[in-house]
């Protein structure tokens, strides 16, 4: 199997980069490593995601074969989201990105601030 090559702007890995880096796309692969989720759940726990683009970015994540949606033939129908396998392959990434990101969120303020004060 050939790799990609994420300097080649021609090479489709950049379509992938865009999808893991989205912030909405990170904050879904958290949320659904616990198990799946319902749609409202999702939009409740994440917080800051509008309907749309909520939409948006579980439907991009679906097409790329990181989730799956089940509906189920209920009244009102009742709609989950699970990450696949490959979903799941993220998992590992996606927690040292935000570890990271919480453990120097203040320093990087603080480098915005005194930069802002320039």
């Amino acid at each position: 199997m050939d790799t990609g090559d994420v300097f080649d702007p021609d090479c489709p890995t950049r379509v992938v980069l865009d999808r893991i880096g989205d912030k909405w796309s990170a904050l879904v692969v958290l949320c659904l490593i616990g198990g799946p989720m319902r749609f409202t759940q999702l939009r409740a726990r994440i917080g800051g995601v509008t309907p749309k683009v909520l939409t948006q970015t579980l439907r991009a994540m679906e097409q790329d074969g990181l989730l799956t949606r089940e509906v189920f033939a209920e009244v009102p129908p009742r709609v989950e989201y699970t990450l696949t396998d490959l979903g799941r392959s993220l998992h590992g990434p996606i927690s040292v990105v935000a570890e990271w990101a919480e453990d120097n969120v203040h320093e990087i303020m603080r480098c915005r601030e005194k930069h802002a004060r320039l």
